[in-house]
């Protein structure tokens, strides 16, 4: 049971800076802005929404398979992965671009100035969903514009279930587009503000929206999530970290759970929490693949928090 993951293999590039934006920043100036921080910290993390999602995805004991367009400089990347034992056969390198990338700038108030050059994502479209054999379940996460509406209408051409996932590309559609992606996908995972959006963009509200998937389900941050169907609402409860070290890719790591228990056939509540628990331990650790554990521990740790066994 192989899970097509769709969307970015990405660089993050992290730097802090050691003081405020706002006392370098000059309001009445910014028209004129030119400023420059010192960033005597700074880290590089594997990242990218497919990355991420695979990632987690494997530590839950799945077969992820990424399908992305990278660049020259990937073989980091590719290392790291094999490593893992994650799949690369539909990553596709172009040898004249740049992986995507992420620069970004954080301040002591957690304030961020990030920079992203997209590289080899703008050529996604060169990959197709139609051509990959032994998929069970899909993901359209955020990838460019193009390779998104196709990578949806093959998962559907090929009855292949799978997740719409828009992310930080909901900019980029429009309400038909959306209307377009809704009626072609099986499940819709958005965070609370961009299902704001998402209803604002197609006309249609929360309720039109489950009517036409198979669930609905809107991440809270602290407040949990929710999961609509078209008779029923199912409020997941936040599952508890042990410390919080960075948010980063938590979502992600909510996307891998919940892909795991929908492969598995388990009820949706269940589904919820495990995502919510994915979510959780992924906020324990900095950066965004760094987290370890077995699935057994992870069962452990959902008996715990939830109070029944997976299994």
């Amino acid at each position: 049971m192989s899970a097509l993951i769709c969307g970015s293999l990405a660089y993050d590039t992290i730097m802090v800076f050691q003081d405020q934006f706002k006392n370098h920043i000059l309001p009445d100036k910014v028209h004129i802005l030119s400023v420059s921080f010192l960033v005597p910290r700074m880290r590089r993390e594997f990242g990218g929404c497919a990355g991420n999602i695979a990632y987690n995805l494997k530590l839950l004991g799945g077969d992820p398979v990424p399908m992305a367009t990278v660049g020259q400089d990937f073989a980091p990347y590719r290392a790291h992965f094999e490593k893992c034992g994650i799949r690369l056969d539909q990553v596709r390198v172009l040898e004249d671009m740049f992986t995507p990338q992420a620069f970004i700038t954080t301040d002591l108030d957690n304030n961020q100035l990030t920079a992203f050059h997209p590289g080899a994502m703008s050529r996604s479209h060169d990959n197709h969903v139609r051509d990959v054999k032994g998929i069970t379940f899909g993901i359209v996460a955020p990838d460019c514009h193009d390779g998104m509406l196709q990578n949806a209408r093959e998962f559907h051409d090929c009855g292949i279930p799978f997740i719409f996932d828009p992310g930080q590309m909901m900019p980029l559609f429009n309400g038909d587009e959306f209307r377009h992606f809704i009626e072609l996908a099986d499940y819709i995972v958005v965070n609370d503000y961009e299902s704001n959006l998402l209803q604002e963009r197609t006309g249609w509200d929360e309720a039109a929206i489950a009517s036409k998937v198979r669930a609905y389900i809107i991440t809270r941050g602290p407040r949990g999530s929710r999961i609509l169907t078209r008779s029923e609402c199912h409020e997941i409860p936040p599952a508890r970290e042990r410390q919080v070290v960075d948010p980063t890719g938590c979502g992600d790591a909510y996307r891998a759970g919940l892909i795991l228990g929908l492969m598995r056939g388990l009820d949706l509540p269940t589904c919820g929490r495990m995502a919510s628990l994915m979510g959780a331990l992924k906020v324990e650790h900095p950066g965004t693949q760094n987290q370890k554990f077995t699935y057994d521990e992870f069962a452990a740790r959902f008996r715990e928090q939830f109070g029944y066994a997976l299994d």
